[in-house]
């Protein structure tokens, strides 16, 4: 499309980690944006594409087939203005000013989101922003695209371990993504009918694993599964056997959390336990049905706040909706698993009862 000397003109970018269904938001932007003849400016690379003022082209030939890919045509990255803003965030409005960007849309999670809602802010840009993130901890949506296609991945991974963990007789502990939220471990452990569920939202004592285990093989069972979130906070004996250890970002440092309570159940109960980690599985390959229409319906509200001017705002998903929210309430507070999920569904994950 050629473009006139009036058409508005929207950047749009993909950030932090790679989730299925952000081609597919990139395309409902786009088909959106065609009502309104607007040049869609993409920036490679998250906000470091803005940042170094580097974009790509687009083939509008294609455009419609996103919808069935996997990760992002854009290519993602964990840059952030605000990791040096001294010399970034002019960078950014100089990007903004080269490019006569009339709006930008930010595709991310709340790294990618924080800086989107503090441009707006503080420097008064024009962003809009989708949720995006297989972990499902924004707040303000009641989910964000890549999530259900994640839980799928890690469910069909589960149930195929349990064949072998049958036939062997064995105890498989499945380590899922979820650095401080639980979402995909919980979905998937509950779907997969695990025994035994560990998320970050509640520490546990391996005391009440290996009694689990023990009143289950006790009963005649010959294996189980159990579904470990990364970030899971476990204690023996009250103390704390996970990494206490901060990254850069302030955020505790995950990893090997499987491992551990495999080595830890084989060597309490005698039962042989093997430790599976998931890891990129869960946000790789195409997005599920959902999540493709999910992701579209998320982008194409997107492109209408642009063009209606409502900058500062996010698409969401309220009680089955798809409307808008501030981008302030939508990063203000990390969403973790509620008591009363846990709650309902109590005897995964080894807690009494928080609620009559």
């Amino acid at each position: 499309m050629s473009e006139g000397p009036s058409a508005m003109r929207v950047g749009i970018l993909t950030g932090g980690g790679d989730a299925p269904g952000l081609n597919a938001a990139i395309c409902g932007v786009w088909r959106r944006l065609q009502d309104v003849e607007a040049v869609l400016v993409p920036f490679r690379d998250g906000w470091g594409g803005v940042i170094e003022d580097r974009v790509v082209h687009l083939d509008p030939r294609h455009m419609h087939e996103l919808v069935t890919r996997g990760g992002t045509i854009l290519g993602s990255s964990s840059a952030n203005p605000y990791r040096d803003p001294g010399r970034d965030v002019p960078r950014v409005k100089a990007t903004f000013a080269r490019r006569r960007l009339d709006a930008l849309v930010a595709i991310g999670g709340e790294g990618t989101l924080l800086a989107a809602e503090r441009l707006h802010r503080e420097e008064g840009l024009p962003v809009v922003g989708v949720p995006k993130t297989i972990d499902n901890d924004l707040s303000a949506t009641d989910f964000t695209f890549g999530f259900f296609t994640a839980v799928d991945r890690a469910m069909t991974m589960i149930d195929q371990l349990r064949t072998t963990a049958d036939s062997h007789h064995r105890v498989m502990v499945v380590e899922c993504m979820g650095r401080h939220a639980g979402w995909i471990t919980a979905y998937a452990g509950v779907a997969a009918g695990a025994e035994v569920i560990l998320v970050p939202e509640r520490p546990v004592e391996l005391n009440e694993v290996f009694q689990r285990l023990r009143t289950l093989r006790a009963t005649g069972k010959e294996s189980a599964v159990v579904a470990v979130a990364e970030g899971c906070r476990i204690l023996e004996d009250g103390r704390l056997l996970s990494s206490d250890e901060k990254d850069e970002y302030g955020c505790y440092k995950v990893g090997g959390a499987g491992e551990m309570v495999a080595r830890r159940i084989q060597h309490a109960l005698g039962w042989e336990a093997r430790a599976i980690v998931l890891g990129h599985l869960q946000r790789s390959g195409p997005p599920g049905a959902f999540d493709r229409i999910f992701a579209l319906r998320l982008g194409a509200k997107a492109a209408r706040l642009v063009m209606e001017r409502r900058f500062g705002r996010m698409s969401a998903l309220r009680n089955g909706d798809v409307t808008d929210v501030a981008l302030s309430e939508a990063v203000g507070e990390r969403k973790v698993l509620s008591p009363t999920f846990i709650d309902r569904y109590q005897d995964f994950f080894l807690v009494p009862a928080l609620s009559p």
